[in-house]
């Protein structure tokens, strides 16, 4: 039986514990050993590189955090090791660094980004944590990432990441509405959700979670959010605020 208390309860740091003036980067190295400092649980992104070094960092593209309009799927570790994040003198980690950092003192919640080859990102990201002993779960935008570790790694914990994609205007309608209203759930039998707070409360969310299926959100900036949350859902990841208890 999976032990989903602490996706419920715990207080879960969106990227880490990092700040709103970008003095502590997200997906940082000082932003995880905060949130460790803390006993909150780190929520994080994972991408793969060409070499296969998976790395912690939320965009597939240099630009907005390190300056270089480079995608992520054309380089190697070595020619990103020595980038610097937000003007600091945080490197982008690797998840081998993040793991050893954490060391099983809080758990993670590992999103797997659906930007580049995903199977290489799967089958990388297990390779990477197959003897790691902390708690941890998965989830993800893509429901072929979440049917992945379904097929290949059923007793991990995994979860679906949606909303209503109101800010696409390139996906399709049909698209944003399979996922939305959660219709790949039925395939890839998440053991949570994890939907955007804008648009929560949604009908959806209130069917599924009356069927028992864990409901948390992303990401919660003020603690009216992170209550209206807790009202109506399990918990709700959170950034720039500390939630009180």
């Amino acid at each position: 039986m999976k032990d989903l208390n602490w996706i419920k309860e715990m207080y879960i740091a969106h990227r880490g514990l990092h700040s709103k003036d970008q003095s502590i980067p997200e997906n940082s190295i000082p932003a995880f050993k905060f949130a460790v400092k803390k006993n909150y649980g780190i929520e994080m992104d994972i991408n793969v590189l060409k070499d296969g070094t998976v790395i912690v960092f939320h965009d597939y593209n240099l630009k907005r955090l390190v300056g270089k309009d480079i995608n992520l799927g054309e380089l190697n570790y070595n020619d990103i090791k020595d980038f610097k994040i937000l003007n600091t003198n945080e490197k982008i980690p690797t998840l081998k660094e993040v793991l050893d950092l954490v060391d099983g003192k809080v758990p993670l919640l590992i999103e797997l980004k659906p930007l580049g080859d995903n199977m290489l990102l799967c089958e990388k990201f297990y390779e990477t944590i197959r003897t790691y002993k902390g708690k941890y779960g998965i989830h993800s935008f893509s429901p072929n990432i979440v049917r992945w570790f379904k097929k290949n790694h059923p007793d991990i914990i995994r979860g679906q990441i949606t909303e209503y994609f109101r800010d696409n205007p390139n996906m399709k309608k049909i698209s944003k509405y399979l996922m939305k209203s959660m219709f790949f759930n039925r395939f890839t039998k998440p053991d949570f959700v994890n939907y955007g707070i804008k648009d929560l409360p949604n009908k959806y969310c209130d069917k599924a979670y009356k069927k028992g299926l864990c409901i948390i959100s992303y990401a919660s900036r003020n603690q009216e959010e992170f209550d209206m949350v807790k009202k109506h859902y399990d918990n709700s990841v959170f950034e720039f605020f500390i939630p009180k208890k």
